[in-house]
């Protein structure tokens, strides 16, 4: 479908950027009383804090059913199950939105993933050295973090909030201390979220906690790529139900694929398994977010390919990662002021 597209990434950043304003300033387009209504469960980062926002992610509902329905239910001795409707009904718009897109919702939706790219593309500009990739030890570390994410503030605090056992503060953890609040707000001009409370112990934790993380981001946002993202709990829950989605990353192993790692290379998620994969036909791992750029940087023909519903809609070819691998390289050769770097910069020979 996609086979004569000249740059893959560059269309994905134009629905990026169309996500963005929709999700950002949606209700200037459909309207104040109609922008709550396109979805409450949306599989990215909208924040409901922004006023201007078209709708806001599932995070938001589960946190608050999980305190204010089950945990209160199981402090009530009532009914549990009965308390698990409105979650299981959350849960049920959220996966048949994420049914359509996958985990593309991370790579092609997300405001907070865009913005993590512009603030890497203005880092790449300034010329500030950048990290190109972590260490593979690092990687580890990081990669449980969103699921101790998932299920410790979007899940466990406020179950327990819901039963008493710590304070009204942590009954939405995960959006006190989530970045994308922060943006979405100031992006629209309003700097009310980007506060220290001091109305108690718990609230001035979870903010400040909160400032800290949005500019730790930004600052590493500039030399590294996706630093949120790694340890985001929404990229945990496309995890759970990846299995799930029409969207695939596929891998033909053989007998064409030399293990050259390009693919890896690309990938802003340092996904090591793309290259050393070799059984597994479906190599959309839990850290992957479809963005398609190891399919970009693959030399060989149809070894990487992203499909919809079993349908190729973009694979690797020999002739599109000639011509995508010289475009990369005059992008990342030029800075902001005209300095002009090295044509055999290593960055550029690796296909980044």
């Amino acid at each position: 479908m996609f086979a004569s597209l000249k740059n893959l990434s560059l269309l994905r950043k134009l629905v990026q950027l169309a996500a963005f304003v929709f999700l950002v300033y949606g209700s200037l387009i459909v309207g104040f009383y109609a922008a709550d209504k396109v979805s409450g469960a949306l599989p990215a980062l909208s924040c409901a804090y922004d006023q201007q926002n078209a709708d806001y992610c599932v995070l938001i509902p589960f946190q608050h059913q999980v305190d204010h329905r089950v945990g209160a239910a199981l402090v009530a001795g009532e009914s549990v199950i009965k308390a698990l409707i409105p979650f299981l009904t959350t849960l049920g718009t959220f996966l048949v939105l994420f049914v359509l897109l996958n985990k593309a919702f991370c790579g092609w939706i997300c405001p907070l993933g865009f913005f993590q790219e512009v603030t890497h593309m203005i880092g790449q500009k300034l010329g500030l050295a950048r990290i190109t990739s972590l260490d593979d030890r690092v990687v580890d570390r990081l990669r449980p973090v969103k699921w101790l994410m998932l299920g410790g503030l979007v899940f466990g605090l406020p179950l327990m909030t819901g039963l008493g056992l710590t304070g009204h503060a942590f009954g939405d953890a995960f959006c006190k201390v989530c970045p994308s609040r922060i943006m979405t707000t100031l992006a629209t001009g309003d700097a009310s979220q980007l506060y220290v409370d001091t109305s108690g112990p718990g609230y001035f934790v979870l903010s400040v906690t909160a400032d800290f993380l949005f500019g730790l981001m930004i600052a590493l946002g500039l030399v590294m790529r996706q630093p949120f993202c790694r340890i985001c709990p929404m990229l945990a829950l496309h995890a759970v139900f990846r299995k799930l989605g029409l969207v695939r990353l596929v891998k033909n192993a053989s007998p064409r694929c030399d293990r050259c790692g390009l693919c890896a290379s690309a990938c802003p998620m340092d996904i090591r398994e793309i290259h050393t994969e070799m059984e597994n036909r479906d190599v959309t791992f839990p850290d992957c977010t479809l963005c398609g750029r190891c399919v970009e940087f693959c030399p060989d023909q149809d070894v990487l390919q992203i499909r919809y519903a079993g349908l190729k809609v973009f694979s690797a070819s020999p002739q599109y990662f000639k011509k995508r691998k010289a475009a990369q390289g005059r992008w990342e050769a030029q800075t902001l002021g005209g300095v002009i770097r090295p044509a055999d910069d290593k960055e550029s020979s690796r296909g980044r």
